[in-house]
């Protein structure tokens, strides 16, 4: 009798396990992943002209620290590399209508973003730093300096140097850029008193633009983690990136790409 109780609960479990076991192998069967495999290729979507992440070198090349992870990327799956160069504002809505399969390209994991598309865990952690106009050298010492009616800030559109500057400086005028370079030119052409950003991008440009003409206050004042973005619904993906990304940090790729991006400033020789 207990034999008996014991196969039939056995049998139950089966018969309720199937449905879940049959839907799981359908979910995997519509992983992004199968699609990169047979096709060959790996789309990464990404905005050239965010250094020392994406850029487009002399030779019409794109390279830098998101470009050589994405590469490397590909490589762990056995597909080609193949790049997306798209606007930063339209980058969540091309994902969603199957312009690239993935996102690479120093996009900040926010709630907002992430009630859209799924992350992969941080990659690299920075956050927003603040390049002030020379002119204002003493009076201005700290981002929260900057909040009043008299200062024009500017920052990027659609990103959270914007977020940040509209938030936490409320009381100043804010005048956004659809470029990184062009913003920051801002502060150092006198037309505005400070542009807020990423901080890896103002360490490049103040080295290249910046030394003399501006004053770069670098302890950044918000947490932002970056994050590979892909389609939600897709947990096979999700699960692949997050192992790649464990594995790289750990078997010395990361750093490698890491101090030839973030630690060196030679490859800005490549994009002058």
């Amino acid at each position: 009798m207990k034999l008996f109780k014991l196969l039939a609960a056995m049998l139950l479990a089966v018969l309720v396990a199937a449905p879940v076991m049959a839907a799981d192998i359908e979910l995997a069967k519509k992983s992004t992943l199968n699609e990169i495999v047979a096709r060959g290729e790996l789309r990464v979507g990404f905005d050239a002209g965010y250094m020392p992440f994406e850029m487009t070198d002399k030779n019409g090349n794109y390279v830098g620290f998101d470009i050589d992870l994405a590469k490397e990327l590909a490589k762990a799956m056995g597909v080609k590399f193949v790049p997306v160069n798209t606007d930063f504002d339209g980058m969540i809505p091309a994902l969603l209508s199957d312009k690239f399969d993935i996102i690479i390209s120093g996009m900040t994991v926010t709630q907002e973003r992430n009630l859209r598309i799924n992350f992969a865990n941080p990659y690299i952690v920075v956050g927003q730093s603040v390049i002030v106009s020379k002119k204002l050298e003493g009076k201005v010492k700290t981002w929260e300096d900057l909040n009043k009616p008299e200062y024009t800030v500017v920052s990027r559109l659609g990103t959270t140097g914007e977020e940040a500057a509209k938030r936490m400086l409320p009381k100043a005028k804010y005048k956004s850029f659809e470029k990184e370079a062009d913003g920051a030119l801002e502060v150092i052409n006198g037309k505005a008193d400070a542009w807020v950003y990423d901080m890896p991008f103002n360490v490049v440009f103040m080295a290249e633009q910046g030394k003399g003409k501006a004053i770069h206050l670098d302890k950044p004042f918000t947490y932002e983690p970056l994050g590979f973005g892909i389609k939600k619904g897709d947990p096979d993906f999700l699960n692949f990136l997050d192992n790649f990304l464990s594995q790289i940090k750990n078997d010395g790729r990361y750093e490698r790409i890491y101090s030839k991006w973030m630690k060196s400033t030679e490859w800005r020789a490549q994009v002058q």
